[in-house]
C-alpha cells in the first residue's frame, strides 16, 4: 500500500484567513498514472467553519467549499 504526506496551504472559505495542514493519505489508488483527486473536510481554527477541500497528491488545492452540514432527519408528525 502507498502512503504520503501532503502539505496543504489555502484560505477558509468564511473568514478568507490563510493556514495549512497536513494529511496522510494511504491506498492503491495513489500508485495510478491516471490523476487522482482526493477530498478532506478541515475546520478553521480561526472561525470554526469546516472547509471541504479538494486536491492532488502533489499539494495542490483545486478548490474549497463549505462542508456541507449533516442532514438529520425530522420525526414524522403520523
Amino acid at each position: 500500500m502507498t502512503e504520503l504526506k501532503v502539505n496543504l496551504d489555502f484560505a477558509c472559505h468564511a473568514c478568507h484567513q490563510h493556514f495549512g495542514v497536513t494529511v496522510r493519505c494511504a491506498g492503491s489508488t495513489l500508485s495510478l498514472t491516471a490523476p487522482v483527486l482526493a477530498s478532506v473536510a478541515v475546520p478553521c481554527p480561526c472561525c470554526g467553519q469546516i472547509n471541504k477541500l479538494l486536491f492532488g497528491p502533489d499539494g495542490t488545492v483545486h478548490s474549497v467549499t463549505p462542508h456541507p452540514p449533516a442532514r438529520i432527519p425530522e420525526p414524522s408528525r403520523n
